[in-house]
Formats: C-alpha cells, sequence, structure tokens
C-alpha cells in the first residue's frame, strides 16, 4: 500500500513538471437541455471528458471551428450560460465491476436497483481499436439457443452478429431464451437495454433470475428516462465489457435491445448539435454509428468470442426501412419475425423466406445439417400450397400429404418461452418429422407426442440422446435403435 501511494504521488509530481496537469478551460455559450455550446477548449479531442460547472460531466460530442458540443452524461445542478467548463485531458470511459454480475447497472458502475455504486471499479474506454482481421479466425462453433427453429434453420456461430428483426413480435424473448439456454456452458451474457421502462427491465431480470441466467449475466441498462447521451453511450458500454472478457479469453453472448431505440436516439443528439440530417433525417454517419459496434463481435485467436444479437423493431412490418437495411447489411444474417404468424399462435413467429444465417451453418454439428436441410423448402412450398388451398380447390393426394407434411413441421417448431431445447432432442424430432414418422399422428396431438415421446426415449432408451449428444452425428447404429423407439413408442400412443 506504501508503495502504491509513492508511486501515485510520483506520477502526480512528474505531470506537474511535465505541466501534463494543465488542461483548458472554457465557457458556456449556449445551452440546449443536455447539449452545450462551449468556446475556449482549442486543444480538446473528440470523446473527451470534461467538468461543467459545479461537478456536472460531460464528453466533447463534435468540434467546430470556433467551439466544441458538449453532451451532459451526469448532472450535478443547473448549467448556466457562462459557467466554466475544464477539459479534463482524458478520454470519456465507463466504469465497470466484475462483481456487477448478475446485477443491473448502469455506464457509471451504480446498481440500478438500489443506488448503490460497486467498489472495485475500474474504467474501459467507451470503444477501443478494432480487432485485426489477423486476430480473427472463422465462426466455426455453435451458439444454441435452444430454439429449434432458430438452431435448426439459422444456425448461430459463436463470434457471429446475427440481427433480429420485426414488429413487437417477441424478438426479446427468442434473445432471452438464447441467454438462458447457455447456463452451464461456460458463456457470459450481457444484455444491454437501451430505453426501456423500469418495469420492463424488472421484469426481465426477474424471469431471467428465475431461470439461474443471472450467475453469468450482466444487465447494462439506461431507463427511458434518463437522458440521450446516456441511452447513446449504453451499447457501447455494453460492447465494451465485453471485449474485456474477451480479452481474458472467453466466450461472451451480447443482446442488444433495441437498436431502432439508439438510433432515434443518435438522431436527436445530432440535430441538436447541429449536424446536417440525410435520409429520413437521421445524419449520414448513422451507418457508421452502428457499424462500428457490431464491428466487435468476432471469432478471436485466442479462443474467445463475442456474438452479437442486435434487435431492430420495424414499423409497419418494413424491413427495407433506412435503418433496418442499415443493420441488415452490417449484419451476418437476420431472423425475421412476423407479426400475421405470430399473432395466429405460432411462436416463435420466424419467417422462412425472409430470414436467413449466412456464416452460422459452417457452425452446426452434422447431425443438424443433415436433417434440417429439407426443412426450409417443405415450409416454403407449405406456404404456398395453404394460400393456393384456401381457394376451396379440390386438392390431389400429393398436395395433400405435402400439406399435412408442413402443417406437423410447423407444429413441431412451435416452442413455449423460457423452455430451451438441448439439441440432441431437436435433432430427434425433426428426424421424426421429416422422416414422415408423424403423417399419422393429428396435427393437435403433436405436442403430447413431442413431450412423451422425450420422456419415453429418457426412460427406456437414455442411450440414444447421450449417442447423438457425443457423436454429434446420427450413426447408422444409433439411427436403427430411434427408428425401432418411434414405431415402438407410435404404436403405443396411437392405440
Amino acid at each position: 500500500m506504501e508503495q502504491y501511494v509513492e508511486n501515485l504521488v510520483q506520477d502526480t509530481i512528474n505531470k506537474i513538471k511535465n505541466k501534463e496537469n494543465v488542461h483548458g478551460i472554457g465557457r458556456v455559450m449556449t445551452v440546449q437541455n443536455y447539449i452545450l455550446e462551449v468556446s475556449g477548449l482549442e486543444n480538446v479531442r473528440f470523446y473527451e471528458k470534461v467538468i461543467i460547472g459545479a461537478g456536472s460531466e460531460g464528453y466533447v460530442n463534435s468540434i467546430r471551428r470556433n467551439s466544441v458540443m458538449v453532451a451532459v452524461v451526469r448532472r450535478k445542478g443547473d448549467i448556466y450560460v457562462g459557467d466554466q467548463v475544464t477539459a479534463s485531458g482524458e478520454t470519456f470511459h465507463i466504469s465497470f465491476a466484475e462483481e456487477s454480475m448478475g446485477h443491473v447497472t448502469d455506464i457509471f458502475g451504480t446498481d440500478r436497483s438500489c443506488g448503490k455504486t460497486f467498489e472495485q471499479l475500474e474504467n474501459l474506454n467507451i470503444e477501443n481499436p478494432n480487432i485485426p482481421i489477423m486476430d480473427r479466425t472463422a465462426v466455426c462453433r455453435p451458439l444454441e439457443t435452444g430454439i429449434a427453429g432458430v438452431d435448426l434453420i439459422y444456425p448461430i456461430g459463436k463470434g457471429q452478429r446475427q440481427l433480429i428483426i420485426g414488429e413487437k413480435t417477441g424478438k426479446t424473448q427468442i434473445a432471452l431464451d438464447a441467454i438462458v439456454n447457455q447456463k452451464g456452458k461456460d458463456v457470459i451474457c450481457i444484455y444491454i437495454s437501451v430505453g426501456k421502462t423500469k418495469k420492463n427491465v424488472k421484469e426481465l431480470y426477474a424471469e431471467l433470475m428465475r431461470h439461474g441466467a443471472m450467475e453469468y449475466t450482466h444487465i447494462v441498462c439506461a431507463f427511458n428516462d434518463d437522458t440521450p447521451p446516456v441511452i447513446f453511450l449504453t451499447p457501447y458500454a455494453g460492447v465494451a465489457i465485453a471485449e474485456h472478457y474477451l480479452s481474458q479469453g472467453k466466450d461472451v453472448l451480447v443482446v442488444i435491445d433495441d437498436l431502432s431505440r439508439h438510433a432515434d436516439t443518435y438522431r436527436e443528439i445530432s440535430l441538436l448539435t447541429g449536424k446536417v440530417p440525410g435520409r429520413d433525417a437521421y445524419p449520414p454517419d448513422i451507418f457508421y454509428t452502428h457499424s462500428r459496434m457490431l464491428e466487435k463481435g468476432c471469432q478471436h485467436k485466442n479462443g474467445g468470442s463475442i456474438t452479437i444479437l442486435p434487435i431492430v423493431e420495424t414499423r409497419g412490418g418494413d424491413i427495407t426501412d433506412y435503418i433496418s437495411t442499415n443493420i441488415i447489411s452490417i449484419t451476418d444474417g437476420q431472423i425475421y419475425l412476423e407479426t400475421e404468424m405470430f399473432n395466429s399462435g405460432f411462436r416463435p413467429a420466424v419467417n422462412a423466406g425472409l430470414s436467413v444465417s449466412r456464416v452460422g451453418g459452417a457452425a452446426q454439428i452434422k447431425a443438424m445439417k443433415k436433417i434440417a436441410a429439407p426443412i426450409r423448402t417443405e415450409l416454403a412450398q407449405y406456404r404456398e400450397l395453404a394460400s393456393f388451398a384456401q381457394f376451396g380447390s379440390e386438392l390431389d393426394a400429393d398436395t395433400k400429404e405435402k400439406l399435412a407434411q408442413g402443417e406437423r413441421i410447423k407444429e413441431v417448431l412451435k416452442q413455449p418461452q423460457y423452455q430451451p431445447m438441448p439439441v440432441q432432442y431437436q435433432v430427434i424430432i425433426i428426424y421424426a418429422v421429416t422422416k414422415r414418422f408423424l403423417l399419422d399422428v393429428p396435427v393437435e396431438e403433436i405436442t403430447r407426442f413431442e413431450k412423451e415421446f422425450f420422456e419415453y426415449l429418457d426412460t427406456k432408451h437414455p442411450e440414444i440422446p447421450a449417442a447423438i449428444a457425443e457423436e454429434k452425428v446420427i450413426s447408422d447404429a444409433t439411427e436403427e435403435k430411434l427408428v425401432k423407439a418411434l414405431n415402438d413408442f407410435k404404436a403405443e400412443f396411437l392405440k
């Protein structure tokens, strides 16, 4: 301790000798709510932390010819024209404590549930240089969500950036199910709440706590009544925490909920600071604003990874709007949730035509690749035939069979909330439906069949799911046992 104090004193003396303790002082020229125009700060840099008046904090948002624009992040008292603004010489940073695992925190290292600040805080930069291409490796390990309709058809690999997009159709629920499914898999999860209400965050926290997911999860939040600069910085703070764990070689799952609210906040800040608006009144750099954040997602050569699931809420179901198309072009695929399917009770309401995973297939286990290949085609055929069948025309036997098969695939892909399915059971039930074992099972009985068949395997043939989980394939011997188990169980089930 004495050595630490001695070093601290010596560093302070050296700064004084080198005049590193001298910082610029300016004055507030104009006040627009949380945006200040300041004159006199000639040597500040972008994102530099400044102290305003009686101790309020902000950062340099933009630099003009004769002034700078400052965004106020933490206010301590009123701010008036003429107040002194002092440059710190430091880049604005967030405060983070590893002990905040399992808590709801903000960018200042404060527990939002009780208002206390964590003790063992460390400073993290809002933004760090991107990881060079040479330090990245290919996405090759699966990150299972536990949702059969996602893991089988639109797989996500560790290091991937997979967009979840749609209207109010259960987007957050997919991300939460993915977090719950990481239990016991040595993955740290970070849920970033952007401008949600306290009630929303409280309910979300309670659900994750109830399912044991808060043991490995950080919730980094900015509530809807926080200032726009805090809301804007919060996703960057969450990703900075993910980089902190990545540097230790750990796997991290980041959920950003949601980037449409983040874009609106950035538009508000930008217009107040005088940036020229472009398309849809967003500043032209909105693409860069999101791309430099999502670029952090990668598989690192040190073995760690950052997987990012950004969420975007569309308006009127239009995925061709400005923000949606921007983020679609940045990410490695998207899961599009359709309002009509959601309202009809098909959940998760994943649209097979507009959803895609561009790199996740490389991370799928062989057993999944083999059995999932026909699912997407059969679902697309079913949708077309179902639309045609509405006209009441007589259908031939082949068409009727395809419709019946599609209905059973849809039933199998339905999944309750917070009930992730292990990958071996996903493989088993999809094998059963694609091999036509369920065609003579009534549609309304599919869910019961699935549940009871899994119980049957666990009690009488546990070696079948165990073999698939261990070998990652359905070997000939395992397939033979599975077919016999399906036939034996179905004979009893249909009695």
